[in-house]
């Protein structure tokens, strides 16, 4: 049921994309050659020669949105982040619409049509329609999330939900439903043994009855879907409720109990017709770990580029206070547990550990330099990891890596700790940017990196970037 709700509500998203992104392109051209508010040195190109760009245009939004995961269920996500994808999305759209104009215009089009302006759509209409694309489109959005939720206030289309199974599996199952409001699903309680010992709910929602009473249940509230949520060692009740729910024609969703075994996302694959769940797969891979590396050696080249002298009085200021290279190299463990050596600015006095061993940082440590102090309270001496990015050793966002002796400690103190290294090691992480940096709590630290991992998007890297440099801003000011 899930799956058919999400294709109904994805093809109305797709409809109302595609129409903000044609109403966004004409709304562009308008505003740019027939408002008065911008010159025309070249002279105003009819409408007509921009028509055909239109379909290529409008198609190429919901295609930068399915590729930001705009049209996935995703737990968590807020209008902020809806606001974000919209935006990259929207970017990707231009991009791809620049270069395939460019292309068809350089590589398909007669002479006479180049010299006549054919396909040379205006920079500035560009601009424009990114502006208008993001802003059309997040209304649209906006507008059709409302008009579900008040038919469903209404009480039209609402689908009544039992569980089956109160456990842990059952109250997630039930907090993952009651999180998307948007899903047009009626929570109406649990059936479970316990039930026969007391009548305590979760959340509101009420213990109903007995596993046994289910088709008793169902019956009475009118059900229309049943999940279950049992415990392994309880799977064999689940038979009877799927042959009630056949005969009755009730939706049966069964939640494999697989809590112990899975830490990020799973996935049904298919083995020539014979089911499997994949433990523990991640989404950056495949096209995803391309765009993502893309992304990574266009802003760190950038950023090299623009920091390059910077870089250099940083470096002579350090090598002038105290004895000393300007840089320090440090083992990291990265993807897969491989070690590399890290980059950043010399902090500490040469030879800082050699007495102690390896320990870590603390605030106000007393082997940093001053120099090396105000570094680290800028996050300045991370700067030259920007070459570990450019290397491939690194990403920009990513959980941060760590030296190998810590990690022999952690993997067998904390769950899931290596977990982490499923994907490549960053300069900021979504953890860093919570505030679970330097010397906080480990165990949240990997809850934080674990979302991220599970839940990766571009529009999701780009929003931790944004929030890394206004919180370095904050620390500056």
């Amino acid at each position: 049921m899930l799956k058919r709700y999400n294709r109904l509500l994805v093809a109305v998203h797709v409809t109302a994309d595609l129409l903000a992104g044609a109403l966004a392109f004409v709304v562009a051209y308008v505003v740019r050659f027939e408002s008065g508010f911008f010159a025309t040195p070249l002279g105003q190109p009819p409408f007509r020669e921009y028509l055909p760009v239109l379909p290529f245009v409008a198609a190429l939004v919901p295609l930068a949105f399915q590729i930001q995961g705009l049209y996935r269920l995703r737990r968590g996500r807020t209008r902020v982040d809806d606001f974000f994808a919209v935006l990259v999305g929207s970017v990707l759209a231009v991009i791809a619409g620049v270069s395939g104009t460019l292309y068809f215009r350089t590589y398909y089009l007669p002479e006479d049509l180049k010299q006549a302006g054919m396909f040379a759509v205006s920079q500035l209409a560009w601009a424009l329609f990114l502006g208008f694309n993001v802003f059309f489109t997040f209304l649209s959005r906006e507008i059709v999330r409302d008009l579900f939720k008040r038919r469903w206030r209404a009480g039209r289309g609402l689908r009544r939900v039992l569980i089956v199974g109160a456990g842990d599996l059952g109250r997630m199952v039930a907090d993952r439903l009651l999180e998307h409001d948007d899903l047009g699903l009626r929570l109406i309680g649990f059936v479970d043994e316990q039930a026969s010992v007391d009548s305590i709910g979760y959340r509101g929602l009420p213990l109903l009855g007995t596993v046994g009473d289910a088709p008793e249940v169902a019956v009475r509230e009118a059900i229309d879907i049943i999940y279950v949520a049992l415990p392994l060692e309880e799977h064999v009740k689940m038979l009877g409720v799927v042959e009630f729910a056949s005969r009755e024609c009730i939706d049966v969703h069964v939640v494999p109990d697989l809590l112990q075994f899975i830490a990020l996302r799973a996935r049904l694959e298919d083995l020539d017709g014979l089911p499997l769940i994949s433990i523990n797969d991640v989404p950056l891979r495949g096209m995803n770990s391309v765009v993502k590396r893309a992304v990574d050696v266009v802003l760190s080249l950038g950023v090299l580029g623009v920091a390059a002298m910077p870089l250099m009085v940083i470096a002579w200021t350090i090598r002038r206070s105290s004895p000393g290279p300007a840089f320090y190299t440090q083992e990291r463990m990265g993807l897969d547990g491989k070690a590399f050596k890290v980059y950043k600015f010399r902090s500490m006095h040469q030879g800082a550990e050699e007495a102690s061993g390896p320990v870590w940082a603390r605030d106000n440590d007393p082997r940093t330099t001053p120099v090396g102090r105000w570094l680290r309270r800028h996050d300045l001496d991370e700067l030259p990891q920007f070459w570990n990015v450019l290397k491939g050793d690194m990403s920009i966002v990513g959980p941060r890596p760590e030296r190998p002796f810590f990690v022999e400690q952690f993997k067998y103190r904390i769950p899931q700790y290596m977990l982490r290294h499923k994907v490549k090691s960053g300069i900021t992480g979504w953890a860093q940017v919570n505030g679970w940096r330097g010397n906080t709590s480990l165990e949240k630290r990997i809850e934080f990196d674990l979302y991220y991992i599970e839940n990766w998007s571009l529009r999701l890297d780009f929003k931790i970037m944004w929030l890394t440099v206004l919180k370095g801003l904050h620390r500056a000011a």
